[in-house]
């Protein structure tokens, strides 16, 4: 905030001055202008909704970042576990079965076309079924 301060007039209705008086001491505000201020720039930030931060309270923000950082780390290490198996998979079945590299990449061409067409919602039905019809 800015220390140097400017004077305007400012016309509100008394009901809205009442507001102010009532819910100044509520806000640990020192002065009605503080509180006007602090309003002034929650609505300010609610219209532009570019930064949340302005609008939300600290303990909301904090507890939201946590909350944030807690499941990216659990889907981090999932995605490792994952990783770990679907390489021992592929490992397992490169030594079992004899794929020409060619087959290889027109299956992968495939799997990618069929991946971005269901958004990633495949079964391992779909696949056996594939396999069998083609």
């Amino acid at each position: 905030m800015a220390t140097e301060k400017i004077k305007f007039a400012l016309r509100i209705t008394p009901e809205t001055q009442k507001l102010v008086k009532d819910l100044c001491p509520r806000d640990n505000c020192q002065s009605q202008n503080e509180f006007i201020d602090k309003a002034i720039r929650f609505y300010a930030g609610y219209l532009s909704a570019k930064d949340a931060v302005e609008v939300l309270p600290p303990t909301l923000v904090a507890a939201l970042k946590g909350t944030v950082q807690d499941s990216e780390g659990r889907i981090a290490r999932l995605l490792f576990k994952l990783a770990v198996e679907v390489n021992m998979l592929m490992n397992i079945l490169a030594a079992e079965l004899d794929v020409n590299e060619s087959t290889l990449e027109g299956l992968r061409k495939r799997c990618v076309q069929e991946v971005r067409q269901t958004g990633g919602n495949i079964t391992f039905l779909d696949a056996v079924r594939y396999q069998k019809e083609g």
